[in-house]
């Protein structure tokens, strides 16, 4: 008997990595860098930067980036008091400028009014992997309040020794420094002279109990929410530069395909049109948008694409190309004892759909050459390695480039690469100029890379007094977040096998878990209805975990699970489960139209715990949309390809989720105040697909296993068992 940890993390960040980049390879034209970036000595990187970008190797190793210890790299008081906090981590709607800002301001003892917080700025922030995972609450918010409150101790001395005093008598409050006893009081700036605070920053500081916070743990407004609603806010496509270019790019009419022949002249006889060749990559620049859109679609190309995988073979070719890899297994247990002793067995198999991410703000960079640099703006999840990928892409040295992150709109996970920016600072290095480049929403939804789709076979063992006692998952290329089952079952085999995609995939919101979840809690459902059991009384019999029951218990009360029966046209389902340090439960009411086979999500209920919590109304606003995002994968959202090429890559052809198709959403909170903070941003997806699809079951008897679960209404003679 063997018992392994499925090492879900490890493999995630290898997943984060190994996205594939665009296939850009650009040859090195040292002339042109030396008259964009001055003269010197040109440090080239040595690895193959096409090999590197395929694997995702190149940069393994930032992960062990040590971080700066001095208060200075993270924090400046200025003489009047104002306060800067830096982070490498990224805005792009999740509102974490504010949650982190209150941490900092709930630590030093300023208000949030007097914090300026720079994020995701290559050249002023410290290193950060990218902001992914959820981890930006339990990692960098816990990093912000040490700094801040490791500053605060030292502002604390600087007055103590001013004064001669014992800096136990003094405290911090509203930006100051005051002794209590004889009623002095000074102000951080004037104590500071704006000079860096230099210590390093304490290994233990004394941070402020969640039980006593009163910055941290409020609703505080979203930091610039008014720009954002009024328009003044610039995302990366409405940033200008002093003689700024417009450039598109000329894009395959298929994956891998290679250039064969290329007919550009009526492109090149557009006044103010250059064109840019290099390899299989062509683009133009124009003093419009306009002017370069008609450039490259006045081209003429041939283009020679391999033959590929089309949608209706997907899932048989996930299986065949699938890999085995040390350390991707958990075993527990006997398999074949628990099957011995079941009452029941059951194997079913679900599979889940290629979706988009389709973010509010497609990608977009500018690229600027000059004064020794390459200055890239761009709406990124990892500005550090988006660095990194324009310096190995156009060979030069790492310091030689500079990333800034505007705060973004959205990304969902589809942001790790620098797709744009590279193609921008490709074509401002041709033109001598700053170029701008913005992918339409029809480039953004083909060549994007996609939430992987996946295959998924549960094999299990129940006995008919409901305990569960064989559970046996594999799952093919979806991923391993969530993998693991929270459900207290003694012989389990768990395995992920990662597998050849035939589409460009990587990073989606929760990852693989939204898939991990369908697959389980549905088979849960199945489980519950052979032993003839309540679907919420089957899990919380084979539960223990005290958190997760409790999400469960705050959601099935709110809903009022139990007391309400379905019927053929109306059907309740419930479904949850562990992601990432938080707890999701999630009740659905679904209406069912008989006549159409339409099917319309009415209420959702979804009780979320994730520790203490930083700000209630920007928590309660991240469940809310992760419930509005997940609609669209549960019942409609895919992909759909044939040989290479991306058969809806328009809003028109690929369903959204829309106003008429959202329910009432009831967001139960548990704050818990005794729990280290975790992050939210991913969890409360992973609920609502199961939830929904064990609610059509529950009126109409058909399982669906399959998302999405009704992209065309609910199919026919689709009953229990087939």
């Amino acid at each position: 008997m063997r018992e392994e940890p499925i090492r879900e993390s490890v493999l995630e960040d290898q997943q984060h990595q190994a996205i594939r980049r665009l296939a850009h390879g650009f040859e090195l034209e040292r002339r042109d860098f030396v008259k964009l970036l001055g003269g010197g000595v040109l440090v080239c990187l040595c690895a193959s930067s096409g090999l590197a970008q395929e694997s995702g190797a190149a940069r393994r190793a930032d992960s062990a980036e040590k971080l700066p210890d001095s208060i200075a790299a993270w924090l400046h008081v200025a003489e009047d008091g104002a306060v800067t906090a830096y982070t490498g981590k990224v805005e792009m709607g999740q509102n974490i400028r504010t949650s982190l800002t209150q941490q900092v301001a709930e630590e030093l003892r300023v208000p949030v009014s007097s914090i300026q917080l720079v994020m995701g700025d290559t050249d002023l922030t410290p290193f950060d992997m990218g902001t992914f995972g959820s981890r930006t609450t339990p990692t960098m918010g816990l990093q912000l309040r040490r700094v801040a409150a490791t500053a605060r101790a030292a502002l604390i001395a600087m007055a103590a020794e001013r004064w001669k005093t014992d800096a136990a008598t003094l405290v911090a409050a509203d930006g100051k420094i005051a002794d209590p006893k004889t009623g002095r009081a000074v102000a951080y700036g004037e104590l500071t002279k704006g000079q860096k605070l230099v210590q390093v920053i304490a290994e233990n500081p004394l941070l402020t109990p969640a039980q006593d916070w009163k910055i941290a743990g409020a609703a505080v407004a979203k930091i610039d929410g008014r720009d954002f609603v009024t328009g003044r806010h610039q995302y990366t496509s409405d940033m200008t530069r002093p003689g700024m270019l417009h450039g598109k790019v000329l894009r395959p009419t298929a994956f891998h395909a290679k250039l064969a022949a290329l007919d550009s002249s009526q492109a090149e006889k557009m006044p103010g049109v250059k064109l840019v060749r290099d390899g299989d990559f062509v683009g133009v620049t124009a003093p419009d948008e306009y002017t370069a859109e008609r450039a490259v679609a006045s081209m003429r190309a041939q283009w020679d694409a391999p033959q590929q995988p089309s949608e209706a073979e997907l899932f048989e070719y996930l299986r065949k190309n699938s890999k085995h890899e040390d350390g991707a297994q958990h075993v527990s247990g006997s398999i074949q004892r628990g099957l011995a002793i079941a009452d029941k067995t059951l194997s079913q198999t679900y599979t889940v759909s290629y979706i988009a991410h389709v973010p509010l703000e497609p990608r977009a960079a500018l690229a600027e050459w000059g004064g020794g640099k390459l200055t890239v703006w761009t709406g990124t999840q990892r500005p550090f390695a988006v660095r990194d990928e324009l310096a190995q892409t156009l060979h030069i040295p790492t310091g030689q480039v500079r990333v800034l992150v505007p705060d973004t709109g959205s990304a969902y996970g589809g942001k790790h690469t620098g797709d744009a920016a590279v193609e921008a600072a490709r074509l401002a290095k041709a033109s001598g100029k700053p170029v701008r480049v913005v992918w339409t929403r029809t480039e953004e939804l083909t060549w994007a890379y996609l939430r992987p789709a996946g295959v998924i076979e549960v094999r299990s063992g129940v006995r008919n007094d409901g305990t569960i006692v064989a559970w046996e998952f594999d799952n093919y290329n979806s991923g391993p977040a969530a993998i693991g089952t929270p459900y207290n079952i003694p012989n389990q085999r768990i395995e992920f096998h990662p597998s050849d995609s035939p589409l460009r995939q990587g990073s989606y919101r929760g990852l693989a878990a939204p898939a991990n979840h369908f697959a389980r809690e549905t088979h849960m459902d199945e489980l519950a209805h052979a032993v003839a059991m309540d679907p919420l009384e089957f899990r919380l019999k084979n539960l223990t975990d005290a958190r997760l029951r409790a999400v469960f218990e705050a959601a099935a009360h709110k809903f009022g699970w139990g007391q309400q029966k379905s019927s053929p046209t109306r059907g309740l389902g419930i479904a949850g489960g562990v992601e990432k340090g938080g707890y999701v439960a999630t009740c659905a009411e679904v209406e069912l139209d008989p006549a159409t086979g339409e099917v319309n999500i009415r209420r959702v209920v979804e009780a979320f715990e994730c520790g203490a919590v930083v700000n209630p109304d920007g928590l309660r606003n991240q469940v809310s949309g992760c419930i509005v995002q997940a609609i669209g994968g549960a019942l409609f959202e895919a992909i759909h390809f044939a040989n290479g090429r991306i058969l809806n890559p328009r809003l028109a052809e690929y369903r959204v989720p829309r106003f008429g198709d959202l329910p009432q959403i009831e967001v139960e909170i548990l704050n818990r105040k005794d729990l280290p903070s975790a992050g939210a941003g991913e969890t409360p997806f992973a609920g609502l697909a199961p939830a929904v699809g064990n609610a059509i079951f529950s009126a109409t008897g058909m399982r669906l296993r399959s998302l999405p679960l009704a992209p065309n209404g609910l199919p026919q003679n689709h009953k229990e068992g087939q």
